[in-house]
């Protein structure tokens, strides 16, 4: 670019670098502004500077000027706080249903929010307790066309996906395709649902959004509209899912082969799927050990079965003792 187009965007490298590169622990001298402006290719003078500082500050930026020694000008506010900035980046670590790779993504556009002094603050904040990461990058997408469907009042149609013993995840009941209307996203134990009316079965359905395949828009209007008025998601989401904690151990259980989309959307792909007989598998899992966890595991059935430890095997036993004794 010539120097003279260079030199028409001053203001805007002004700002940049203010931006950027200042904050209240932070500011920098008219001196180094100056070099930082040379080194953009722009030639300039303290008075047009100061100047442009005031253009700058009639127009609604908050530059301030601090007056201690080796002082400066910075940027003194910003749309976002550091601390909102460390909710969201926190927020964007923990959520289960955005991947690494968009995460890492997110966090790198938050931190441009921020001067780059700011921004080592908030990387330190990336780190999280180990947690499962959904590997499906179309999650993100499917979130936003199920917005777009509801906005735009269309129904959708799309192949529900389930896990098979190669951890892949493949079309359920022969790849048929679902055609639903639909009315809510639903966040639940960290997972995305959708909630819609299948028109074909007359009632409402959920469905993982990390689980559903490909999302055409229909040209329909959605129906059910009345069906859904008349549900109260809160209760909806109680019956419907479940989540658990308690004090954490590894446990070997054993279940059915049929069961392994359940054990996978529980523990996730990384665990080691050991194929015994009688088409039956076992994995060593880290596990919240709780009543809550106890739950889960009956509410599987008898197919399900803890191997070890003792400890966790005769807590199980006894949790179910208590469930008989009290009916």
């Amino acid at each position: 670019m010539a120097r003279s187009e260079k030199q028409k965007q001053k203001l805007l490298y002004l700002l940049k670098i203010l931006t950027e590169q200042t904050d209240e622990q932070h500011p920098m001298p008219m001196a180094v502004l100056l070099d930082k402006l040379r080194a953009e290719e722009i030639n300039a003078e303290r008075k047009s500077v100061y100047s442009d500082i005031d253009c700058l500050v009639d127009f609604g930026v908050d530059i301030a000027y601090n007056t201690a020694r080796e002082g400066g000008y910075y940027l003194a506010s910003r749309e976002f706080e550091l601390a909102e900035l460390k909710l969201l980046v926190d927020a964007v670590s923990a959520s289960r249903f955005i991947t690494r790779s968009k995460s890492e993504q997110l966090i790198r556009k938050i931190e441009k929010l921020a001067s780059r002094y700011e921004a080592v603050q908030l990387q330190r904040q990336v780190y999280t307790a180990e947690q499962i990461k959904h590997e499906n990058e179309s999650i993100y997408y499917h979130v936003d066309a199920i917005h777009t469907a509801i906005h735009e009042n269309r129904q959708v149609s799309f192949r529900y996906l389930e896990w098979n013993l190669q951890k892949e995840l493949v079309p359920r009941k022969g790849g048929k395709y679902y055609r639903i209307s639909p009315w809510s996203l639903m966040w639940n134990d960290e997972n995305y649902y959708l909630i819609g009316y299948d028109a074909q079965a007359g009632m409402l359905k959920h469905f993982r959004v990390d689980k559903i395949g490909p999302i055409e828009m229909l040209k329909e209007r959605r129906e059910g509209e009345e069906v859904f008025r008349k549900c109260d998601l809160s209760a909806y989401s109680a019956k419907t899912f479940g989540m658990y904690g308690g004090e954490e151990t590894i446990v070997t259980l054993s279940f059915p082969n049929a069961l392994v989309g359940v054990v996978i959307d529980r523990f996730g792909k990384d665990i080691v799927i050991r194929k015994q007989p009688k088409d039956y598998f076992e994995v060593h899992v880290k596990v919240m050990v709780s009543r809550q966890f106890y739950g889960w595991l009956a509410g599987i059935g008898k197919e399900a079965k803890v191997i070890s430890p003792e400890s966790v095997r005769e807590g199980y036993r006894e949790y179910l003792c208590e469930i008989l004794e009290n009916k």
